[in-house]
């Protein structure tokens, strides 16, 4: 049994958690082997990955990656994964953790649909289900102060609906999104303030 204190702490987590992040179901309508884990994440979250057999990466960043390509039907019951903008969260088996994520470096996860979205502000590896999982888009990111181009290529969302991008911190950005007959234009940033989950890309 947890400490009170300890239980508390972690009952807080799972409800800040469950506020802020995407729903299991993926939402309302129309409104991302082995066992063990990196000695580089710190003995508090190896306790917790070894529990639900999620092998070693290497980082946060190797983390967020394995979580978000997972298939639906693997992920893992009972853990919680938030992307912050300067750390991952974990909670599970009746532990928590923060791991810290790179300080020059923005994790966005954006999940583009036509009908059926949810609201989200910070990226839920094991919950989020976006509407368009494993399609193809073009996608433009652009910095809206020096107009660089950080960012053109093709991208396959993962069977969460969701693809990623690892962009610089503090910037205002315009991101398109095109399925080649639909398209939609997003002004987002990448500051302390703005959301890693993005569920507004509905395509027109």
């Amino acid at each position: 049994m947890l400490p009170s204190k300890t239980a508390a702490s972690f009952a807080a987590l799972i409800l800040l958690l469950s506020l802020t992040a995407c729903a299991a179901d993926g939402g309302a309508d129309n409104a991302s082997a082995g066992t063990g884990a990196s000695a580089g994440l710190g003995a508090d979250a190896n306790a917790i990955l070894a529990k639900y057999d999620l092998g070693a990466p290497a980082s946060a960043t190797d983390l967020i990656d394995q979580l978000q390509a997972q298939p639906l039907s693997e992920r893992p019951d009972g853990l919680m994964a938030s992307v912050r903008v300067d750390e991952l969260l974990l909670a599970g088996a009746g532990e928590e953790v923060s791991l810290a994520l790179p300080e020059d470096e923005f994790h966005l996860s954006i999940a583009p649909y036509l009908t059926d979205t949810h609201e989200c502000f910070y990226h839920s590896l094991t919950t989020c289900v976006g509407e368009l999982g494993n399609e193809d888009f073009h996608v433009t990111i652009s910095d809206d102060a020096s107009e660089k181009v950080l960012f053109d290529g093709d991208i396959t969302t993962f069977e969460n609906g969701f693809f990623d991008v690892a962009l610089p911190t503090g910037l205002d950005i315009t991101v398109l999104v095109d399925d080649g007959e639909r398209s939609v234009e997003l002004p987002l940033g990448t500051r302390a303030e703005d959301p890693t989950c993005v569920t507004t890309a509905q395509l027109s």
